[in-house]
């Protein structure tokens, strides 16, 4: 009965921690400015980070965006898009930051060393969400930026050869 206890209290807890905002539709103008760290451990002023390089943001609300994510890494290996990538995975709430060192060290130990530069946690992430929406969350969030940090273009639908060969079009410019 105690561990049922615990286990609801804790479920509540989580979920309490989560304002949902309705997904956009169309994103332009500058991406929000916020803080993360790197698998590296280095903090990571973003959007700020990325000016003077095209950069694509791949950003993931709930460990189930891996996929989405992966998905998208791939296609974009095997195009050979020339194109600075990040993960951002991006959480908020007060567990999460509690948690922050397991959660990292779980990412690093699922991680190959030579990529972990390119993985920003963002543990402070309700002003992402709120900008980009966060209904569906195992839908990644892709989203790049020009040179300036601003959004060029932005996709939430789960990964797509059109979605894809769209990023693809915005590099070769």
């Amino acid at each position: 009965m105690f561990k049922k206890s615990i286990s609801l209290l804790l479920s509540i807890t989580l979920l309490g921690c989560s304002t949902t905002y309705p997904n956009k539709t169309n994103l332009s103008g500058p991406f929000p400015s916020v803080s993360g760290e790197s698998l590296e451990q280095n903090k990571v002023v973003i959007p700020e980070h990325f000016k003077g390089e095209q950069t694509l943001l791949l950003i993931g609300y709930v460990q189930n965006s891996q996929f989405d994510i992966d998905r998208w890494l791939i296609g974009l290996d095997m195009t050979q898009t020339n194109v600075a990538v990040y993960e951002l995975p991006t959480m908020s709430g007060m567990f999460p930051k509690m948690f922050k060192t397991v959660i990292d060290n779980g990412m690093r130990k699922g991680i190959p060393k030579e990529i972990w530069k390119g993985v920003i946690t963002i543990y402070d992430g309700e002003p992402i969400k709120e900008f980009t929406g966060n209904e569906n969350p195992s839908n990644a969030r892709v989203i790049m930026l020009n040179k300036q940090g601003e959004v060029i273009y932005f996709y939430d639908r789960g990964f797509s050869t059109i979605a894809l060969n769209e990023v693809r079009a915005l590099t070769l410019k």
